[in-house]
């Protein structure tokens, strides 16, 4: 069972992602702000982040640039309501970009693809 961290600061949108992704066979850890994701992050090992870009008063571009400097074996799919930061060179580092929505058939479709790339790698050992 893949283990996901999803940071985002409503609290709403945890629970429908935990919710939604559970009953698709993940485990899901939640966390509303960037200090508490580096908290998780550091208690246990995740397979994937879920990443919201505007977390109140911080940016998950930060902690973006964070994780692919400290943690660059797990990937991170950005997950906001703008598509216009797909367009920023920050966003790029990002293994997936996902444009909120009611339904979260694209935000599963990414994760299971970002996932599967993650086990052909470990798999090749590239």
């Amino acid at each position: 069972m893949s283990r996901i961290l999803v940071v985002d600061d409503e609290a709403n949108i945890c629970v429908l992602y935990s919710e939604e992704l559970a009953d698709e066979g993940y485990e899901v850890v939640t966390a509303s702000n960037t200090s508490e994701a580096i908290e998780k992050l550091q208690e246990g090992q995740f397979d994937l982040t879920v990443l919201d870009i505007k977390l109140k008063n911080e940016s998950g571009i930060d902690l973006l640039q964070k994780l692919v400097k400290e943690r660059h074996d797990m990937p991170v799919i950005l997950c906001s309501a703008f598509s216009c930061y797909k367009d920023d060179f920050s966003a790029w580092l990002a293994d997936g970009y996902v444009v909120k929505s009611g339904d979260l058939s694209e935000l599963k479709q990414e994760i299971a693809r970002v996932l599967a790339k993650k086990a052909q790698k470990a798999k090749t050992g590239l």
